[in-house]
């Protein structure tokens, strides 16, 4: 059976205390940065790794071990949530903002051979253009839209979600709502 690395906790400075304990009395952090900073807090308080797990709600000796030797290393950093595996994403803003540009552009019927976006017919825009995307695949396309606010309609196209288009008496307005943005928030 491997062992898992027992190293010892360095001291914390003046800073990392404050923010320790900030975060691990805080009711608006993720509750797993509260239970790291609490583990954290225990272990320097001279608890062995399992006591320190206990404090905070979890069973895991183990998992107090890593977060030591992360903390080690890159201080209070150590707290935030970590790419949790699977593909690292290829493409960054940039790229999103293209995927943006495109979709608010109206397609033509002869050049994209479509009169609204589906996912399949933006990844064929996206691909043929000459500052477009070569190998983007719909999947990220979706979630770039999804990311910004876009939801795929009855009438089979995408809207910007929070905004709508009313008829007045003056003509078409667009209309946002205002609650819209922290809705979307996760």
């Amino acid at each position: 059976m491997a062992h898992w690395p027992r190293e010892r906790l360095r001291s914390f400075s003046g800073a990392e205390r404050a923010e320790l304990e900030r975060v691990s009395r805080s009711m608006s952090e993720p509750a797993a940065r509260v239970a790291r900073a609490k583990m954290l807090l225990a272990v320097q308080s001279g608890h062995t790794y399992a006591d320190a797990a206990r404090v905070a709600g979890r069973r895991s000796a183990q998992a107090v071990g890593y977060l030591v030797g992360r903390f080690n290393r890159y201080g209070v950093a150590a707290l935030d949530h970590r790419h949790g595996g699977g593909q690292p994403k290829v493409y960054g803003r940039a790229e999103e903002e293209r995927i943006l540009r495109e979709v608010k552009r109206p397609p033509n019927r002869e050049m994209d051979g479509t009169a609204t976006w589906s996912l399949k017919t933006l990844q064929r825009a996206l691909r043929r253009a000459p500052d477009g995307l070569p190998k983007v695949s719909t999947y990220v396309v979706w979630c770039v839209l999804r990311d910004a606010g876009y939801s795929w309609q009855k009438d089979q196209s995408w809207c910007e979600t929070g905004r709508v288009v009313r008829k007045r008496k003056s003509g078409n307005v667009t209309v946002s709502d205002a609650d819209a943005t922290p809705k979307k928030t996760h």
